[in-house]
């Protein structure tokens, strides 16, 4: 395969496979559907031609591709200070604070990560959705903790795959009402929308939702709670908190899957570790954040 950053050819050695299958597999980074979208575009070409997607491929094609340069990005850096835990030429890694929506959405067009972290560098990765740059997982506006940024595209399809795959140990704290028992146990139901409520999630039959899996464990129990350690196996929205109020115990502060506290004016949820493998050497790394000030400050007023 002959390749630059915007210019790849190959020759096709298997029969009988769709074109955007092709360009995907041999171009690192690139995913199906940004595939499917150059071909659509005629950025690709089989044998000098112009084909369909759906075309598919014989021993012997000679398949060029030219990857236009990226649209400029309408999303403006903003100086919003975030701790920065490690840094490489693919990723970031970093605490974001509670309070702070990852990108930007209807409503919400500025004062995101997204645009924070367009203040330290220069560009992002960008992903499939153009407001998203960098994005590889999301934490709740306000949930605390490390997240990953990626840098660049081959970086973000990497850190993907790994979440996909599930290789990527992700570990939480949280507050739940109540004192939870037994003291290790898993909680495994599938979870889609709410049908009474689109913006929220539920524990649903198998035919609407998703399998989501959760193992917690409890640190200790704090007056009338229980302090835990969430290891989610699986990644649906809102899962952990979605679980735990699902057989009675519900994060403290979460007012949409439980009730408000007088101690805390959001939900008690922090991303205390994430391990995964740097895509650049394939090591295994772990990176941890404390609990924040304002979690540590609820656990010594219940007491």
């Amino acid at each position: 395969m002959v390749q630059n950053s915007r210019h790849y050819q190959f020759t096709i050695e298997k029969p009988a496979v769709r074109l955007d299958r092709c360009v995907s597999e041999n171009c690192p980074g690139l995913s199906r559907t940004q595939a499917q979208k150059l071909i659509d575009d005629g950025y690709v070409t089989v044998n000098g031609k112009i084909e369909k997607a759906k075309y598919k491929s014989d021993i012997g094609d000679r398949i060029e591709i030219n990857i236009p340069p990226p649209s400029p990005s309408k999303l403006l850096p903003e100086a919003i200070p975030i701790k920065i835990l490690y840094e490489d030429d693919d990723l970031l890694v970093i605490d974001k604070p509670a309070g702070l929506t990852v990108h930007p959405a209807p409503g919400h067009p500025t004062h995101t990560l997204v645009n924070a972290m367009l203040s330290h560098l220069s560009e992002l990765a960008d992903a499939d959705d153009t407001s998203r740059p960098g994005i590889v997982h999301r934490l709740d506006k306000d949930t605390s903790g490390v997240m990953l940024i990626a840098k660049n595209i081959t970086a973000l399809a990497n850190l993907s795959e790994q979440f996909k795959s599930r290789s990527i140990k992700k570990v939480y704290l949280t507050l739940v009402r109540g004192h939870l028992k037994p003291e290790r146990g898993v909680i495994e139901a599938p979870i889609g929308r709410d049908s009474g409520d689109r913006k929220k999630m539920s524990v649903t039959g198998e035919s609407r939702g998703r399998q989501a899996r959760t193992n917690y464990r409890v640190i200790r129990y704090v007056g009338n709670n229980s302090l835990l350690e969430i290891t989610p196996e699986t990644g649906r929205t809102h899962q952990v908190r979605v679980h735990l109020a699902a057989i009675g115990y519900p994060v403290v502060g979460d007012g949409t899957y439980g009730t408000k506290s007088a101690y805390l004016n959001r939900q008690f949820l922090h991303a205390h570790r994430l391990g995964f493998h740097l895509p650049s050497s394939g090591d295994y790394v772990e990176f941890e954040s404390p609990l924040p000030a304002d979690l540590e400050k609820t656990l010594n007023e219940i007491k």
